[in-house]
């Protein structure tokens, strides 16, 4: 994208919003509420195992219905592979180019090299797995032949704006999501307490469970280190969030903007992606003048608003301004309250929508319609009808039902969610 220049300052480019997709319905989510490219994993060779992924069949109709609305594909083989993840590795990487995708995501240098033997043609993105935290590994990167490094979490903005001064290759930082306790999710931890190895993309997110401290001579003796009665979580860090950040970070000249979440919810995903669109867009609309100082950019309180809605651990900005301390963690719970949830996704427009129902929701209830951008439309249910055309009070998830509402709700589209506040949350 050009900048915008005028005799007040010059506009920046506005980065690639990059969503996650850990299934076909993600993916379609992800992209009606304004991802530019999403990631996705295969069968194989990704670190999210126990995401829905997609097998050969399932990655061609996502590469489709991504391509056919100007959407770009990124798939993970970023495993760090032992001597036996190498087979079949090959007939996988040709498959890819087959089917078109835009590139692929590596950490291990062994599958980098081969892809570019195998398959040259596709870009290559490097993981946030191998750690680039300097201007001179991103130098290295680059000379072996990588378009874009994914830079480790533990980057300061000061840290961002040097590798972008020193590299030509593309930049892409997560602005959003979950965090590792360990350098850009090199973790041992599930591999030590379950045996399921988090570098091979089987990991029990041990650091979200309770624990308690106990004297090894003292079996059963749980001495008082908890924050609360339910114990503590002492790796348990907030999630990320960049949002006041992303002026100075787009002034700074990243090219791509990356959500974590592949084992997330359609609600999760289609609420971060809708708030971080509405963001960019509104970078996007601001005058030349105002990008002579990003930092003095102030973003509406309401895309924050809508953030915490979307159901998180809290917030952090982790390393991006200063090195985070105590107060970046989460001590007393696995993850705060959800103010929000979903109760249906639009499956057919109209005067009287179809939906798929995703919590029980009943005749009567006050929800709201998440449109693009961060507008809601706030309906109330007056009448519900299946398929068949019975009339019902009450539907179960995984019901298919029209919807009749106060206001009519015409303006939903296909693919959009209902929400609705939780009761006491607020």
């Amino acid at each position: 994208m050009n900048e915008k220049e005028s005799d007040n300052g010059v506009s920046p480019p506005i980065p690639e919003l990059l969503a996650p997709a850990g299934n076909f319905d993600k993916l379609v989510t992800a992209i009606h509420y304004g991802a530019d490219a999403v990631y996705l994993g295969g069968k194989a060779f990704g670190l999210r195992a126990r995401a829905g992924n997609f097998n050969d069949e399932q990655m061609g109709k996502a590469v489709d219905y991504a391509h056919a609305r100007s959407v770009k594909v990124y798939v993970t083989i970023n495993i760090f592979a032992h001597n036996r993840d190498l087979l079949g590795l090959d007939d996988y990487l040709l498959d890819l180019r087959r089917l078109g995708v835009d590139g692929v995501i590596i950490s291990d240098p062994g599958i980098l090299q081969r892809a570019r033997e195998i398959v040259p043609e596709l870009n290559i993105h490097l993981s946030t797995q191998a750690n680039v935290t300097n201007h001179g590994a991103a130098a290295f990167w680059a000379g072996q032949g990588v378009k874009r490094l994914n830079l480790a979490r533990e980057l300061s903005l000061k840290e961002i704006r040097e590798i972008r001064q020193r590299v030509g290759c593309e930049l892409e930082v997560f602005v959003h999501g979950a965090l590792c306790i360990s350098y850009s999710g090199r973790c041992m931890l599930s591999n030590y307490m379950t045996k399921r190895d988090a570098n091979q993309g089987n990991c029990a997110h041990p650091c979200r469970y309770s624990y308690a401290l106990i004297e090894e001579k003292r079996p059963g003796e749980y001495y008082p280190v908890e924050e609360d009665e339910r114990g503590t979580y002492i790796f348990n860090a907030k999630d990320l969030c960049l949002l006041e950040m992303l002026p100075e970070l787009v002034a700074s000249g990243v090219d791509s903007l990356k959500i974590e979440g592949r084992m997330k919810s359609i609600f999760y995903v289609g609420g971060v992606v809708r708030v971080y669109r509405a963001a960019l867009d509104y970078l996007r609309s601001l005058p030349p003048s105002a990008w002579k100082d990003p930092a003095a950019i102030k973003m509406p309180e309401i895309f924050m608003e809508e953030i915490v809605k979307t159901g998180t651990r809290g917030t952090t900005e982790n390393f991006i301004r200063q090195q985070p301390g105590s107060t970046e963690m989460l001590y007393n719970t696995s993850r705060a309250v959800q103010p929000a949830e979903p109760v249906a996704v639009v499956l057919l427009t109209g005067t009287r929508p179809l939906v798929e129902v995703r919590n029980v929701l009943e005749t009567g209830e006050k929800i709201e319609y998440m449109a693009a951008g961060v507008d809601l439309l706030p309906v109330t249910i007056l009448a519900m009808h299946t398929e068949k055309g019975e009339v019902i009070t009450r539907a179960n998830p995984g019901n298919r039902v029209y919807l009749t509402t106060a206001p009519i709700l015409a303006a939903a589209q296909e693919n959009g969610i209902l929400r609705r506040e939780k009761p006491g949350s607020l």
